[in-house]
């Protein structure tokens, strides 16, 4: 019995024996021979393989390392190509005035306009004539009164104020008109005032009239503007008439701007 145990722990002895020697081998063998993970004699921190047809066997992996060390940074990468153009955005809210800037240089001085019409007013060129004479003629001149005009393109305005009488005759007139350089004024029409009487055989009437209106196209300069009396039409016979009957006359001129068209 004491043998067969003797036997039997040789056996064992040499069985290890053989194993560490065929492990020692192969952890020394050349280096293009593949390497194993673990056997019965490798501490490589695996468990132990079992050793089958002359080959170990790889243990069990170990457990995860620890993370490396961060790596350095990369290049910048190439620019992309340009995307395509967004969708238009709201519009947005009035921003606040902007600084005044400063003042820019003087501009180039303009070209001469072209000249307007006279700023004229009733006290800036105007003239009355005053006479107190009665003037009985039927027909002519009664007075002249000259006045100076400043502008070719304005008008002169008239007016006569006196006491006028027709008389003594029956379906008879008379017609008291202004002149103007001894003409009538063509623009816009004559200047002037009728006084007709049907039955006044023995009527004798004198009234206080007013004859007035305005004369265009008068030359500058000098202009005589002449008060006269004369026959009214054809088919009616020249009136008796009087002018200034115990009362002033007066002939009032003055220069205003042309009228609108």
């Amino acid at each position: 019995m004491m043998r067969s145990r003797v036997k039997l722990s040789t056996m064992f002895v040499l069985i290890f024996s053989l194993l560490a020697a065929f492990c020692f081998a192969k952890d020394n063998k050349p280096s293009d021979t593949k390497a194993v993970s673990s056997c019965p004699s490798c501490n490589n921190g695996g468990q132990t393989g079992m050793w089958t047809y002359m080959t170990c066997v790889p243990g069990a992996p170990g457990a995860p390392g620890r993370d490396g060390a961060k790596g350095d940074l990369g290049s910048p990468g190439k620019t992309g190509t340009q995307g395509p153009p967004g969708t238009g955005g709201k519009k947005g809210t009035k921003g606040e005035p902007g600084l005044q800037g400063s003042a820019g240089q003087k501009g180039q001085r303009g070209d001469k306009g072209d000249s307007g019409s006279p700023p004229l007013a009733s006290h800036m060129n105007w003239k009355e004539c005053a006479w107190k004479k009665e003037d009985g003629k039927d027909s002519g001149l009664i007075y002249n009164c000259d006045f100076v005009k400043k502008y070719s393109d304005t008008s002169l305005h008239v007016y006569y104020a006196g006491n006028l009488r027709v008389g003594y005759c029956d379906n008879c007139c008379s017609r008291w008109y202004f002149t103007f350089n001894g003409a009538e004024c063509s623009s816009p029409g004559t200047i002037d005032g009728a006084f007709y009487m049907a039955t006044g055989r023995n009527h004798n009437r004198h009234h206080h009239r007013q004859i007035e209106g305005h004369c265009n196209n008068i030359q500058k300069g000098k202009v005589r503007v002449g008060f006269s009396v004369g026959k009214c039409v054809i088919r009616h016979k020249l009136a008796n008439a009087d002018t200034g009957w115990h009362s002033m006359n007066r002939i009032f001129i003055e220069e205003v701007a042309k009228a609108q068209q």
